[in-house]
């Protein structure tokens, strides 16, 4: 016991400035026992022979020093429920801003989170030599630093942008980055989550697998393919699943679309339960719209040879809810069924828009009042069509990386009653 509280530094030995021996000391510790001590906040006397004054000894704070620079003020203090001055130095470092870095994938939705969280985009230089490899160079120090990398590894360039999150993370781990976070808004290879036939890989494990190795320390994705995902990660490496929803549900909200001749449809059966969170999202804006299910029978990948509705959308307005566009291939016909099924105006939402091979044109041909994604891929100018409606999802990944950062609740953004973001993170980062 004794060696322990040796290597904490919490007991010195008092030595006489006219003592000529080594003394004889005896220590004791305070009515709180064993557990204040250990705990680093109790106070207990050491006396000497040579010199019987006692003496009492503060704990040591050099471990945790603060940066006067970085130092939250009382009222900050106040708010964050800092009791004590230990206490404060002890969590200073959650009051740090976080030290914010982008991959080539989606330098504008980085800028954007950036400008929420009030801090700027760490300097780094990511660059392909000739023979097309990946060069990663940080320009800053990030030692003992919170580190959050924002990351999709979406198309085009897949490969190349996952290669670039892989030694990205290596490049902090190595530059001793305290810990580093994954911002994954689109996560490459997830659909690829089980064996469907025979000597194939689990390519959304073996990624999973790939990014812990290089030491990631938490990963957080939005909408991932398929939730079981969450568990390719080991728990050391906490996988968070945000979901796309959250923003999109103001903007249905606000079409004046009326919630009795509103019905949220599944296109496929896998789809129902995220359809259903949507369904119930809408309850908290006043509409109480219905449920329906499309099940599709496929050839092969990206084409379907029929489609069955489950469920009544005569006269209704119809959201298609899904986690991402491909070729809408699927996304167009199920469109058709639902008007063939007498369904009045067709609406989608999906958080994913990777819009691969012909979809716009079949998108811009189809009988979508509107497309609505998030930014979490890109959308070039050649893409950009009255038909699709782009929205914002940086500040709900801001309010993410603030609530990870000041240790607080993750699970709140991702609930079932699928609140609005909070927005006063904004004042607790920048005051630090």
């Amino acid at each position: 016991m004794l060696g322990g509280i040796y290597s904490r530094g919490l007991v010195r030995r008092c030595l006489s400035s006219t003592a000529t021996t080594s003394p004889s000391w005896s220590w004791k510790l305070p009515a709180a026992g064993f557990a204040a001590a250990l705990t680093g906040f109790g106070a207990w006397s050491l006396k000497t022979t040579a010199d019987s004054q006692q003496q009492s000894v503060k704990p040591p704070v050099h471990y945790h020093m603060v940066d006067q620079e970085h130092a939250h003020n009382t009222k900050s203090c106040e708010d964050h429920h800092c009791h004590s001055p230990e206490q404060e130095l002890c969590d200073h470092k959650r009051h740090y801003k976080p030290m914010v870095f982008s991959g080539s994938a989606n330098l504008p939705l980085a800028q954007e989170i950036c400008a929420h969280l009030g801090t700027k985009l760490g300097d780094m230089t990511i660059k392909k030599f000739a023979d097309g490899e990946i060069g990663v160079q940080v320009h800053e120090n990030v030692r003992s630093a919170d580190v959050y990398i924002i990351q999709p590894t979406c198309p085009p360039g897949v490969n190349d942008h996952l290669m670039e999150l892989v030694l990205m993370i290596s490049t902090f781990r190595r530059a001793s980055a305290r810990k580093i976070t994954a911002i994954i808004p689109y996560f490459g290879y997830a659909r690829q989550d089980r064996k469907m036939t025979s000597r194939v890989p689990i390519s959304a494990a073996d990624v999973a697998l790939l990014l812990e190795s290089m030491g990631v320390d938490r990963v957080v994705a939005v909408d991932l393919h398929c939730g079981q995902i969450q568990g390719f990660f080991g728990p050391r490496t906490p996988c968070d699943n945000l979901e796309g929803a959250v923003v999109a549900l103001p903007f249905f909200a606000e079409l004046g679309l009326q919630g009795e001749n509103t019905v949220i449809v599944s296109p496929d059966a896998g789809g129902v339960y995220r359809a259903k969170k949507f369904r119930d999202g809408l309850r908290h804006y006043g509409m109480e719209a219905g449920l329906a299910m499309i099940i599709k029978q496929r050839l092969r990948a990206n084409t379907i040879d029929r489609m069955d509705l489950v469920g009544d959308v005569k006269n209704q307005d119809c959201i298609i809810v899904d986690d991402m566009i491909d070729t809408a291939g699927t996304l167009c016909q199920a469109a058709e069924e639902l008007k063939r099924a007498g369904a009045k105006r067709v609406y989608a939402f999906a958080t994913h828009g990777l819009f691969n091979g012909p979809a716009i044109e079949r998108i811009d041909k189809s009988c979508f009042e509107k497309v609505v994604i998030c930014n979490t891929v890109p959308l070039s100018d050649s893409k950009a069509i009255d038909k699709i409606k782009v929205l914002s999802i940086g500040e709900f990944l801001a309010q993410a990386i603030a609530r990870i950062h000041m240790k607080q609740s993750v699970s709140e953004l991702f609930n079932a009653e699928f609140e609005a973001p909070e927005t006063n993170f904004k004042t607790h980062a920048t005051e630090s």
